[in-house]
């Protein structure tokens, strides 16, 4: 059994890794990279391995950093199919053809590359296949997989492969604690060897109850401002995370302030309908509101806005207004439009709700950026930026560390991929220390051979 890292090595995205098992090539996400640019640069570098001697691709889930080079990989001659959990199914085409419908006007307004056509699209979803969380899914050749429930995102998984003597887990991203709508992750089972993601190896979030008090706050201090309150927000899980807890503070608790809430993302907006389709995948919560309610994402001062055309004119809205709009990272998507016209008016806020990757737009101003270029306009920062962690979709070191010493029986090996090299490390060394493990650090093409 051998594996070699192809992607999310000292960094948060472009997640692949090939499994090579009894002559087997499995590989596992095909994640597109994401920096400074929505479609980074190194996405178009030739792939570290032959698209065409792969025999089947395993997805854990739907975000584009772990499927966003897919139709390259059909581009480039892979025919064999794509397992993924149902609704990872009913998400890839809608993340395909948004990241499609991005790069096709960055093409036309910057004259960046296209990374792959409309019809690799199509490609690629014939080739996929939509399996049941716990369903023992046939490789052939003695091998199987079985995708089980990691509580990142709707339909997400972590991946334990066997050939019989061997089993290995690929964590994909692990979920964090008390998700709206998720249910809890599942434990590993007697696996020998984890890839596991470590984007928030070295911190430890607030619990979330405070998360989602601090977003409550952030909210009337903002209304009060009179401002625009901004939410880049992932379009699978975050948004629909946002919304759940909106409806409760509007509906329920009525603590939210009586503004117009605007759900400005066409792909957010079609994602939040595969969440109908899937009832059997909500926690206790969730499915309690279903029962009662039918739609719990969606209240009286929600407004959905489709076109651009209504999304130009949420600009002619005056006063407070919240805007939740994508991509989490500012590194594309509508939020940019927004990103244009409120960051430099003092009464307005912006609110960071997940991880910014480094080089992103997002991360400069998380880290505090004074002046920022937005889709070529120099911008002073004069609007109130915050953060909050525990709404994060992954899981703390904290988390991370017992969801890998979850098991049935000790690891040889742990392989840690999907994070800064700080986060990476910080979390190895807890590892070694805590549980004695034996932990590494990949680097980028590395071959590894599991004995």
């Amino acid at each position: 059994m051998k594996i070699k890292f192809c992607g999310a090595n000292h960094e948060v995205t472009g997640s692949c890794h090939l499994l090579q098992i009894k002559n087997k090539n499995i590989l596992v996400d095909c994640g597109m990279f994401q920096g400074s640019d929505f479609n980074e640069g190194k996405n178009h570098d030739e792939f570290p391995f032959n698209p065409k001697e792969i025999d089947v691709v395993l997805v854990t889930h739907a975000h584009l950093d772990h499927i966003g080079r897919i139709p390259k990989l059909i581009k480039e001659g892979f025919s064999g199919k794509i397992f993924m959990t149902k609704a990872t199914c009913a998400f890839a085409k809608l993340i395909w053809e948004d990241a499609y419908g991005i790069m096709e006007y960055n093409e036309k307004k910057f004259q960046m590359p296209v990374l792959y056509s409309e019809a690799d699209i199509e490609g690629s979803v014939k080739h996929c296949v939509g399996v049941n969380y716990d369903e023992q899914v046939d490789l052939d050749n003695g091998v199987s997989a079985i995708f089980k429930d990691v509580g990142h995102i709707f339909g997400s998984a972590f991946i334990e492969i066997t050939d019989g003597e061997k089993k290995i887990a690929f964590s994909g991203d692990v979920g964090n604690k008390n998700v709206p709508i998720l249910k809890e992750t599942k434990k590993l089972s007697d696996v020998d060897v984890v890839i596991c993601e470590s984007t928030y190896g070295d911190r430890i979030h607030e619990p979330v109850e405070e998360g989602y008090s601090t977003l409550l706050t952030l909210i009337l201090e903002g209304v009060k401002r009179g401002g625009t309150i901004m939410i880049p927000a992932f379009s699978l899980e975050r948004t629909q995370q946002i919304l759940f807890q909106l409806h409760k503070m509007s509906e329920h608790d009525d603590t939210l302030p009586k503004v117009p809430i605007y759900l400005d993302s066409p792909l957010a907006i079609e994602a939040t309908k595969v969440y109908k389709l899937f009832p059997e995948y909500y926690d206790e919560e969730a499915m309690s509101e279903y029962k009662a309610e039918g739609d719990f994402l969606e209240f009286p001062n929600l407004k959905i806005t489709h076109t651009r055309e209504e999304s130009m004119a949420i600009n002619d809205k005056k006063g407070p207004k919240i805007v939740i709009a994508g991509a989490g990272m500012m590194n594309g998507g509508r939020i940019l439009h927004h990103a244009v016209r409120y960051l430099d008016d003092p009464n307005s806020t912006l609110i960071f709700v997940g991880y910014q990757a480094h080089g992103t737009l997002g991360r400069k101003l998380y880290e505090g950026a004074e002046n920022v270029k937005v889709m070529g306009k120099e911008i002073e920062v004069k609007a109130t930026i915050k953060a909050i962690g525990s709404l994060s979709a992954h899981g703390d070191q904290k988390k991370l560390m017992e969801w890998i010493n979850s098991g049935e029986k000790k690891l040889e090996k742990v392989y840690l991929v999907h994070g800064e090299e700080h986060a990476s490390t910080e979390l190895s060394h807890r590892l070694r220390d805590e549980y004695g493990l034996k932990v590494f650090i990949p680097e980028y093409n590395e071959d590894v051979e599991v004995e």
